[in-house]
Formats: C-alpha cells, sequence, structure tokens
C-alpha cells in the first residue's frame, strides 16, 4: 500500500463508519466523511476524529449525484466506502419510498460519480444478509439466491446488482460485504440489540437506586428470529480487505454462529444478574409485517482469500454493550 492513502467514507457518522475511519487511520490514510447538512447534529460518534483534525468532513447527499461529485474532485481518493443508507429495517416499511432513494438510488448516483470522475477509484458497497430474506438455504453464502423480506433488503438488493453492473459494464473496482447482522456500543437505540442493552442498563440503575421496578419492562417483537450476530469493529476490517484484493469480488462476512432474540435477552440480563422473564414483553406492533426468521452466514470465501476472522464472540460483544450503557446511563 503506497503512502498517504486517501479514502473517502459515506455513512460515517454511523457505526460502521466511525469504527473504520478510526480503523484507516490506524493504516495511515488521509480519510474524507460525506456528511448531509442534516446530520451535522449527530457527530456522537466521530466528534472525538473532528476534534482532532483527524477526519475531514465534506458536505453532500448521497441522493444528489452532483455533491457527489464535488466531494469526489475535493477528496482525490483512491478508495470508496459506501455506507450510507437508511439502514432500520422497521424504518423501512413505514418509509419504503424515502429508503430506495437513499439505500437503492444512492448508490447508483455514487457508482456513476466515480465513473465520471474516476473509474480507477476502489468502490466498496456494504451489501445486507437482509438480502437473502425468506432464505433458500442455510447457512447463506455468495451463491444464495436472494429473496429480500423488506423495502430495505430490496433496496440493498438493486444496489448490490448495480455494484455489480458498474463492475462488469465498466471495468470498475466495485467490491460487496454481504454483512450479517454486527453490533457495538455504537449501535443505534432503534435496533434490537442496543435497545436490550440499553434497556437492561436502565432497568439495573433503577434497581440499585432503589426505585420501584413495578412498571419497568422491556417491549419487544418476535422473541424467536435467529441472527449472526458480530462486532462491527470486526466488519470493517474485512470491508479493508476486500478493496486490497487483486480483483473485485463479493463476500459474505458473518461469524455462522446464530442467536435467537431471546438468548441475547437472556444473556444481557444475566449480565447484570437479573431474569430476563421478569422485565421482558412482547409487542406485537414491533412485529415485523414480513418476519425474516433465520439468516446464518457462510463466511468460508472471506476467510480463504482474505485471511478474516471474526475475532470478538457474541457473549463478549453483548457485555461490551450492558457495560458501555451502564456507564452512560
Amino acid at each position: 500500500m503506497k503512502a498517504n492513502m486517501r479514502a473517502l467514507i459515506t455513512g460515517i457518522t454511523g457505526q460502521d463508519g466511525s469504527y473504520l475511519a478510526e480503523f484507516l487511520l490506524g493504516k495511515g490514510y488521509e480519510v474524507f466523511g460525506l456528511v448531509r447538512r442534516a446530520s451535522t447534529g449527530n457527530l456522537d460518534r466521530i466528534q472525538h476524529l473532528i476534534d482532532g483534525s483527524k477526519i475531514t468532513i465534506l458536505q453532500g447527499d448521497i441522493t444528489d449525484q452532483g455533491s457527489l461529485t464535488r466531494a469526489l474532485e475535493a477528496a482525490e481518493p483512491e478508495e470508496v466506502y459506501n455506507l450510507a443508507a437508511q439502514s432500520f429495517v422497521f424504518e423501512s416499511w413505514m418509509t419504503p419510498t424515502t429508503t430506495g432513494e437513499i439505500t437503492g438510488l444512492g448508490t447508483t448516483n455514487m457508482l456513476e460519480a466515480i465513473r465520471q470522475v474516476d473509474k480507477s477509484i476502489r468502490f466498496y458497497q456494504a451489501s445486507s444478509s437482509e438480502m437473502f430474506g425468506k432464505v433458500r438455504e442455510t447457512p447463506q453464502s455468495e451463491t444464495t439466491p436472494f429473496y429480500p423480506r423488506s423495502p430495505y433488503g430490496a433496496a440493498k438488493a438493486y444496489a448490490h446488482y448495480m455494484a455489480v453492473n458498474y463492475r462488469e459494464s465498466y471495468g470498475m473496482f466495485c467490491a460487496s460485504g454481504i454483512l450479517f447482522n454486527h453490533e457495538s456500543p455504537r449501535r443505534g437505540l432503534e435496533f434490537v440489540t442496543r435497545k436490550i442493552t440499553h434497556g437492561v442498563a436502565k432497568i439495573k440503575k433503577r434497581l440499585d437506586n432503589g426505585k420501584s421496578l413495578v412498571d419497568s419492562f422491556l417491549p419487544l417483537g418476535n422473541l424467536d428470529a435467529k441472527r449472526d450476530w458480530g462486532f462491527a469493529g470486526d466488519y470493517v476490517r474485512a470491508m479493508w480487505l476486500m478493496l486490497q484484493a487483486d480483483e473485485p469480488e463479493d463476500f459474505v462476512i458473518a461469524t455462522g454462529e446464530t442467536h435467537s432474540v431471546r438468548d441475547l435477552a437472556r444473556i444481557a440480563f444475566e449480565k447484570v444478574g437479573l431474569d430476563w422473564q421478569d422485565f421482558v414483553k412482547v409487542n406485537d406492533d414491533l412485529i415485523r409485517p414480513a418476519e425474516v426468521k433465520l439468516l446464518q452466514g457462510d463466511a468460508s470465501k472471506a476467510r480463504e482469500f482474505l485471511g478474516w476472522t471474526p475475532r470478538v464472540g457474541f457473549k463478549e460483544m453483548i457485555g461490551m454493550m450492558v457495560d458501555s450503557d451502564l456507564s452512560n446511563a
């Protein structure tokens, strides 16, 4: 890798964007982040990098190709990591058109901007296990057919195939990471993992402060849904490895292990010495119109060709999240 590599990250204010920025800085990169003007108040995850003048923030919007062109011309990156999306699956049912415009068409805008500015830029697309949806086989690999079960999953499938088309039609270096669920203390509160760990911390704090727990409960949807959960810090390393390969390819990134929402709740409550059954209540309003019951990834290709393996286990990750929420409660 040559010195002073430059990378542009869309979605840098999110969980993955913040971890990726830190990772690339550790590799000696000059890092640029694309931020919508409306998101400037949502910089908590990267504020420490901004305060230290470690990254450069550029104004732009994934739905506005002109702003993407200007960002590329300003940053002159060798690599672009496209992490920008409306990434909350439940919300995608409420805003399907907006989800399609941001998560789907936004990717096309970036691909087209790269094609026009500099086709040698290496492009990473954040694809998702939600594209598998109603799974055709278990575990899911790079050859498993997609059957998305949400507007988010459908938008991600569109974006994924657009990256494939630009790769095959224009000879661009477009690699997609089909990432299974990955979490961390930086995960948004709207996601079930963080909702649980944050709820556990609040209940524990109330208990420690001698407050009544009569009305303390944690509303959840489908407790039987199973996911392949990994640590976000591990997964951004895989993103980088994909853009260091000789040829652009698509890779499933996953742990290969599955856990139910019930397992997650049990482990989180056990971390603070409580029984999850005393606090969790199922709320039917939180169950998706079309549920994805089981996702389990086969990352053998990533292990073989990228040398990637996860380093943080499920229980360790949940413990890390509970500890963080306890310290912030």
